[in-house]
């Protein structure tokens, strides 16, 4: 097999060859995987030597068959449509319902599973391609997707981009989730968390936004200072209890569309420390409050409740329903383009 493609990482249940592209600057390194373009580990500096900060697999049997989108790039849309159901320029479209009566992060087979084709790969950066045809888990129009793995120094940068033929909702993301002791050492609740998010959209039980747009200060989602994610997280707050947790989309402060301070994150135990950056105008916030106790991690970890956390950059959940939210349509011929780094030092 040529270097241009990687190795070998196994062969999906129809047959499809997934593929594993290494990525090494000298300062950082992380594999993806082409099923899902999946970042499937990332190792930055420590105070005693590197860590890998991200949960994933070590087989691609546990990728296809695990839930909790480990690493992926989702879409078409990422998280939550209310009902399967959106209408766009006056016709309604009925999407896949893959979280009880509500559409998730682009439906049954998303492209969290799908293979990704490699266009381009060198030392220290990986694009890939796919083609999501019109009428994929119910979306309208054929779009051309690409997103390009960049690491450059301390920094890891994710670059989206889409294009299509019709009007389509598209909002794509990362689902990594990260643990900045470790992946496999445990809960993440000793580690700080610090969102640059003065207000956040309150959601019901079912996850689906309310349409409002509300502060945190005063309550448990004020996360605006750098604050254990366990300080908080069992507080009589409803929004906590319907989540098991923090599971919400946060309102990044400045312009959506600028690239600015989104979150920042550390660990005491490994003196990692995480900045994030991006041009979205939400941030979802989520501590990993379904992942079962006992789920077998790479290299015979026990991951569990609460064992990683999530930064999500994206656009608010339920937009296409949501008149008031920012608008998640992409228009016909026009570029989606998101950007999110994620740059790393030691305490």
């Amino acid at each position: 097999m040529s270097k241009e493609l990687g190795t070998l990482f196994g062969t999906t249940r129809d047959g499809a060859r997934v593929r594993e592209l290494a990525l090494d600057n000298g300062l950082l390194s992380c594999r993806i995987i082409t099923f899902g373009a999946a970042l499937r580990a990332l190792a930055v500096p420590g105070r005693e030597g590197p860590v890998d900060v991200v949960l994933g697999y070590d087989t691609l049997e546990e990728y296809e068959s695990n839930g909790g989108y480990f690493g992926a790039m989702v879409g078409r849309f990422a998280n939550r449509i209310a009902g399967g159901r959106f209408t766009l320029n006056g016709r309604g479209y009925t999407l896949a319902q893959n979280d009880g009566s509500n559409h998730l992060h682009g439906g049954l087979v998303g492209w969290s599973h799908r293979v990704w084709t490699v266009e381009e790969y060198t030392a220290d950066r990986a694009v890939l391609t796919l083609d999501s045809p019109d009428g994929e888990e119910g979306y309208p129009g054929r779009l051309q997707v690409k997103v390009a793995y960049t690491l450059d120094g301390s920094t890891l940068t994710i670059r989206c981009q889409a294009s299509g033929d019709q009007d389509t909702p598209c909002s794509m993301t990362n689902h990594s989730y990260f643990n900045l002791s470790g992946q496999g050492s445990g809960d993440v609740l000793d580690q700080e968390v610090q969102l640059l998010c003065s207000s956040y959209t309150p959601a019901g039980q079912d996850s689906i936004p309310f349409g409002r747009v509300e502060p945190v200060e005063g309550t448990p989602m004020d996360l605006r200072r750098p604050t254990p994610i366990g300080a908080r997280i069992e507080e009589d707050f409803q929004q906590l209890k319907w989540g098991r947790g923090y599971d919400h989309n946060f309102v990044i402060d400045g312009q959506p569309g600028s690239m600015r301070p989104a979150a920042r994150a550390y660990s005491a135990a490994t003196g990692v420390a995480m900045e994030v950056e991006t041009d979205s105008p939400g941030l979802q916030f989520y501590s990993a409050n379904f992942v079962e106790d006992g789920r077998k991690g790479k290299g015979g970890a026990a991951y569990g409740f609460r064992h990683g956390f999530c930064l999500e950059t994206q656009h608010y959940p339920d937009a296409p329903n949501q008149p008031g939210f920012p608008s998640a349509i992409l228009r016909a011929g026009a570029e989606y383009r998101q950007t999110t780094s994620f740059r790393f030092s030691v305490r």
